[in-house]
């Protein structure tokens, strides 16, 4: 009861800061970069990949120099893996259950990934953004160059963070990121949380195909969120936090692209686009302020980020992307949130009737 009544305050608190403003820059400036030159050349369209690139500054916010290059360069591997499948899926034109099939198997191998080596922010919740999000809009260049800007935009992101040890030098000798073991009694809490993974995201996409939905993909991405929660009521928190954060993302994505006087981009005819990838780099650079402070604000950034530059890689009528993102957040939080609960109940169920291990057993080893 205590735990519930916790995160609850949490809904209306913000947590303590820790040098976010630092990663924040970091992170804008891997987005704004590699965003601006493609802006530049003339083909914001492009953004989509930079950008998912560029989210690799988003691990190692705190650890020393080596640790961080270490986490970047494993959070890469997700990234683009998921940017790769995305691109491939798209030329190929496999969507609907092609989709929701390989991204929900890929998100089982991300989480049990995310376990082993342990990335903060855990679980494969990006990579299966990255991948949805690149399967949905058409591949206006060579696929090769699309994947040539994601690793260039991540190896970019990964120097800037990289940066600060020329200044400082600082170097811990025998400092090592965490790895895990998968065995024993870790390896059969690492197969539920993937299968969870593999569940609730393939519930959450079929939902999507089979209401006619044209975004299955973000239902599938928000059904990962809450299972990045350490407990019960933090996966619920989590859930909470996704909906009314994107909610909220959503006001701001109407006053950006829905016609109106307020609208800014009228007061920038024939810069549309150039407008909307400066957007992109401001809500990134929010968006990381908040990340580990308040969820809910963060998405209330994030949101905008995901829609404006889907916007720009494939134009699609603004009232359609934003109810279809309402709704399919709704789904998708709602879906995860219940494979939590119901996964957790039988497995609890099933140590009960199961007993305790016996002293030379497993348990005992670990």
């Amino acid at each position: 009861m205590q735990s519930v009544v916790h995160h609850l305050r949490q809904l209306h608190s913000l947590g303590p800061a820790s040098n976010d403003h630092l990663s924040a820059w970091r992170v804008a400036i891997s987005v704004a970069v590699p965003s601006l030159v493609l802006l530049l050349l003339g083909r914001p369209d492009l953004t989509i990949y930079a950008v998912f690139g560029a989210l690799t500054g988003m691990y190692g916010r705190n650890e020393p120099h080596q640790l961080r290059l270490k986490h970047q360069l494993q959070a890469a591997l997700v990234l683009l893996s998921g940017v790769t499948v995305g691109v491939v899926l798209s030329v190929n034109g496999l969507h609907s259950w092609w989709l929701v099939g390989i991204e929900a198997l890929l998100a089982g191998v991300g989480s049990l990934y995310s376990d082993k080596v342990h990335l903060r922010p855990n679980g494969p919740f990006f990579g299966i953004l990255a991948l949805g999000a690149c399967a949905s809009v058409p591949v206006a260049v060579p696929w090769y160059a699309a994947l040539l800007i994601a690793v260039g935009s991540a190896a970019f992101s990964i120097l800037v963070g990289f940066g600060g040890w020329v200044r400082g030098r600082a170097w811990k000798p025998g400092a090592a990121r965490p790895s895990a073991s998968l065995r024993g009694a870790l390896r059969r809490r690492a197969a539920i949380h993937a299968s969870r993974h593999v569940l609730a995201v393939g519930a959450a996409g079929a939902i999507g195909v089979l209401s006619g939905s044209g975004h299955p993909h973000w239902a599938m991405a928000a059904a990962a969120v809450p299972l990045a929660g350490a407990d019960l009521p933090s996966s619920v928190h989590r859930g909470i936090h996704r909906i009314m954060g994107t909610f909220l993302g959503l006001v701001v994505v109407a006053v950006v692209l829905l016609p109106g006087p307020w609208a800014p981009l009228r007061f920038f005819p024939g810069a549309e686009a150039a407008v909307l990838a400066l957007l992109v780099i401001v809500f990134q650079f929010t968006t990381e302020l908040f990340m580990t402070r308040h969820y809910g604000l963060a998405m209330v950034s994030f949101t905008p980020v995901i829609l404006l530059m889907t916007q720009l890689a494939a134009p699609d009528d603004p009232q359609v992307l934003i109810t279809e993102r309402a709704v399919e957040t709704v789904v998708g939080a709602g879906v995860g949130i219940l494979v939590v609960v119901l996964i957790r109940s039988r497995f609890i169920r099933w140590r009960r009737n199961r007993g305790p291990a016996p002293a030379g057993g497993a348990a005992a080893r670990q």
